[in-house]
């Protein structure tokens, strides 16, 4: 059994489950293997003389029970890593604690703060108790009931509740719990924006993806442990390989455990967010809006995937990369041309400028590269590409392209690339201070290994100044 299909049962079993149309395939790609090698043409002058122009007649060999051994074998596998998997399956079921707890932001960071959390379907009345926190344990929440979507997978069907905090008070510390009067998380605490241009400082994650559990984890713990006050956290897309399967949702939610309860996240969607549907097309997974609630600013049909969030005196803005490029182009040119921010910082998943071998984006960067140049975005940040690549000033703009995951490309080194990296997780802290925007790159374990910042001249292009380490040499291959 040589083909494909009949040794990779493996790839074909997702969230413990069979998925029944993939192994249905799998078994048929394999009869159809093996059936064309069992049958063979025989001359009719073997048996006798067919009629005049009739063809030659097929005749099965001996080899039909190889047939009957190869499905016999599928199922058997698909069951023995079914039960295996089995037990890793069910520490994501949902049950009436919540879990998956994430802060994001709908509206004013300032003054709103949106969480989100899973329940299984008995949970019917979830809420949230909020209050000004205070270290004298005996204070007192306020009740905000909550709004609530069933979410079915494969696997069971899961409650998502949510809840968006108003009229909260700038730059203040407040404690949070989320449940349903009986069942509560423990209490978590966020500090709202500022209503003015403070200094911060926030984490990007290039693509996650693959990995997750057993490598990624380590990686936002660290960035946590680099930038413990980070006011909130950017995702480059690609946060898991399937963005429909609830496992691996598990295991993003996992990694960073109780750090997203206390740093708001902000995620554009990646390819890998999306899936095929029953016409032909491509659309995000459910998962993407039952469990992030976002700001639904941007064109329409892509609420929650496009949009902006202006927080103490920088633009950050999501764009959906995988699709509708004309629609987004006219809304970027609307978002950019009334800005009042200092700075501007646009996340997207495919790279304008990409790193890996054998990859480009002409299109896009053919489409917004003039639209950022033209409005001075000062940043924009990518993925996609498995590798690490950051440029000088392109048209008065920074292009970074990272990656967070297990998952490595080739490099492509070419000569736009002040710094790259290949085979080499990493995360970003990005501070801004008045005319200033630092950004370090640092790897999974700490290490510094990029460093530039950005100042601001008023009526002037911003001045970059690289601050790359200089004992810490470039983690490229030498072919390159």
């Amino acid at each position: 059994m040589s083909s494909l299909s009949c040794r990779s049962i493996a790839s074909i079993i997702r969230d413990g489950a069979i998925l029944e149309k993939a192994i249905l395939h799998a078994v048929r790609n394999c009869v159809r293997e093996l059936d064309s090698r069992a049958w063979s043409r025989v001359p009719w002058n073997n048996i006798g003389t067919p009629p005049q122009g009739a063809a030659a007649m097929p005749t099965i060999q001996r080899r039909m029970p190889r047939i009957l051994l190869a499905i016999l074998i599928l199922l058997v596998a698909a069951q023995y890593v079914q039960a295996q998997q089995q037990p890793e399956v069910d520490m994501y079921r949902p049950t009436v604690m919540p879990d998956r707890i994430v802060l994001t932001w709908a509206g004013d960071p300032a003054t709103t703060q949106a969480v989100t959390w899973r329940t299984d379907t008995t949970v019917k009345d979830a809420s949230a108790q909020i209050a000004v926190a205070d270290p004298d344990p005996n204070f007192k929440g306020q009740d905000v009931a909550a709004t609530t979507v069933t979410l079915d997978n494969k696997l069971w069907s899961a409650n998502y509740h949510s809840v968006n905090f108003t009229g909260l008070k700038p730059d203040t510390t407040y404690a949070y719990r989320v449940g349903d009067g009986t069942h509560w998380s423990e209490w978590f605490q966020f500090r709202t924006a500022s209503d003015k241009p403070n200094p911060f400082s926030f984490i990007y994650f290039g693509d996650v993806q693959n990995g997750i559990r057993s490598l990624w984890s380590r990686v936002i713990r660290e960035a946590f442990r680099a930038a413990p006050d980070a006011k909130f956290m950017v995702f480059g897309g690609d946060l898991v390989t399937d963005g429909s399967s609830d496992t691996l949702w598990g295991e993003f939610f996992g990694g960073g455990s109780w750090i997203y309860g206390m740093v708001p996240t902000l995620p554009t969607p990646g390819n890998h967010e999306y899936r095929d549907n029953d016409k032909g097309s491509s659309n995000v997974t459910r998962h993407w809006r039952a469990q992030f609630t976002l700001p639904e600013n941007g064109p329409s049909g892509l609420e929650e995937y496009a949009y902006y969030t202006d927080i103490q005196g920088v633009r950050m803005i999501s764009i959906a990369s995988n699709e509708k490029t004309d629609e987004q182009t006219a809304w970027l040119n609307q978002v950019l041309s009334n800005n009042p921010n200092k700075w501007t910082i646009a996340f997207f998943h495919h790279p304008i400028f990409s790193p890996a071998k054998g990859r480009d984006q002409a299109k896009l960067r053919a489409a917004w590269m003039p639209i950022f140049e033209k409005y001075k975005v000062d940043l924009v940040l990518n993925g996609h590409d498995h590798t690490y690549g950051r440029t000088g000033l392109e048209g008065g703009t920074v292009y970074l392209t990272s990656v967070s995951g297990q998952k490595m490309y080739e490099l492509n080194k070419q000569p736009w690339m002040k710094r790259a990296a290949e085979n080499t997780q990493l995360f970003q802290v990005i501070s801004i201070d008045g005319d200033k925007l630092s950004v370090q790159t640092r790897t999974a374990t700490g290490s510094l290994y990029d460093a530039f910042e950005l100042t601001k001249q008023p009526g002037k292009a911003n001045v970059l100044v690289d601050r790359i380490p200089a004992d810490v040499p470039e983690r490229v291959r030498s072919s390159n």
